[in-house]
């Protein structure tokens, strides 16, 4: 789910859009290919949940929105985003205080 990566981590996600609210779910699937699931307000059109997924990681790692970056999965539910100058570490320990459904 986390990897550090030059310039901060990787965090891999799996989104679920149309929710009654954007919140942490859980995580999906297990092992190297584990995904932090997370329910999101926003509809799946036009980048609307790309963009309340960036929003939301912004919010919880307590990092500026032009520190996440969507690296992969722009018209999947499985993504990954870049979360720039944090470490595994940090990301980890922001994860697991993180408030889940």
């Amino acid at each position: 789910m986390l990897r550090a990566v030059a310039g901060g981590v990787t965090l891999a996600v799996r989104a679920q859009p149309g929710a009654k609210r954007t919140v942490v779910v859980g995580v999906y699937g297990e092992g190297v290919a584990a995904q932090l699931k997370i329910a999101l307000q926003a509809p799946p059109i036009e980048g609307r949940a790309n963009e309340a997924l960036v929003h939301f990681l912004a919010a919880t790692f307590r990092v500026p929105r032009a520190s996440v970056e969507l690296v992969s999965g722009e018209l999947s539910r499985s993504k990954v985003f870049l979360l720039r100058g944090m470490t595994e570490e940090q990301a980890r320990t922001v994860l697991e205080s993180a408030p889940q459904k």
